[in-house]
């Protein structure tokens, strides 16, 4: 049964809903990006801002951090929104949670910045990452959404020039396919994410490109090589059955894969700490890449 907090939340997204029919990609960035300046992360973890090669990134770091190990946080936000104080407060959870370091992209956006943009900075943040002298065995890629995406394009790009990858990745509620869906799961209304939003984040990040392309829609790529990866997608979710296609294929690929479905959650329901299946995820993703973490 849901209890008071789920409950709560659940009547909200309506409004969330709601809100992303009517705000234009770009147009909420510098917003997110002031309100995200100031965001609180309580005791025990800094932040420290950071360009690399021209992108913009987050340290987080807690005070009882693990040297010389990196978690890689690609966030969500449709390829057109920014990182949130949601997701940094989930960021600083996690770092704590794992004594590591977190280093959270603020990767381009669409429509200014459509598809390669925020891949190739991706990659290129990963590359820096080597360069400074963390070995793949230390570091992790994690991502939601968007992000989750990015996550598996990233690391297509990467074991495509023969770059060596990360000793683990998560996905939380990953969109993997960009081609048309309006036939999957006809008469599901997801509670959080509207097709005609959806819609619109798709065709301003893909731009000419070919949605086929597995560097834009992973579930055309070959993930044979990759390492063991974890999916977590909420059972009410209209991205569930991107999840679902892409646990099936990274096994078919000889992938140490994982897919958790967790009853009646929506997209990306982490962000809410409060939730305890939030932190139930969280807590799964943390062991999961903490233990293949040397």
């Amino acid at each position: 049964m849901p209890n008071s907090t789920e409950l709560m939340i659940r009547a909200m997204l309506p409004l969330v809903r709601f809100l992303q029919n009517r705000v234009q990609p770009g147009s909420s960035d510098q917003f997110l990006r002031r309100v995200s300046r100031h965001v609180r992360l309580g005791r025990g973890i800094s932040r420290q801002t950071i360009s690399i090669n021209g992108v913009a990134c987050d340290w987080l770091i807690p005070a009882n951090e693990k040297a010389s190990r990196v978690l890689l946080y690609l966030h969500g936000g449709g390829f057109v929104f920014g990182q949130t104080p949601l997701h940094l407060q989930m960021g600083a959870y996690l770092a704590k949670k794992m004594s590591v370091r977190l280093l959270m992209v603020d990767y381009s956006l669409a429509p200014v910045h459509p598809f390669p943009t925020a891949l190739e900075e991706c990659v290129s943040v990963y590359r820096w990452l080597l360069n400074q002298g963390y070995k793949p065995q230390n570091i992790a890629f994690a991502g939601d959404s968007a992000g989750g995406n990015l996550t598996l394009t990233t690391m297509l790009k990467l074991h495509a020039e023969g770059i060596p990858l990360p000793t683990a990745a998560v996905c939380l509620s990953p969109v993997t396919d960009l081609t048309e869906k309006e036939k999957r799961r006809e008469g599901f209304n997801d509670p959080l994410l509207p097709p005609k939003a959806m819609k619109l984040y798709t065709k301003t990040y893909i731009a000419q490109n070919d949605p086929r392309d597995p560097l834009i829609s992973p579930v055309f790529g070959n993930l044979r090589g990759f390492p063991p990866l974890l999916i977590h997608v909420g059972e009410n979710e209209v991205l569930r059955d991107d999840a679902i296609k892409i646990a099936e294929i990274a096994k078919a690929h000889g992938v140490d894969a994982r897919l958790e479905i967790y009853p009646r959650m929506w997209h990306v329901w982490q962000l809410f700490l409060d939730l305890p299946q939030a932190k139930q995820s969280l807590d799964d993703l943390a062991q999961f890449l903490g233990s293949r973490m040397k």
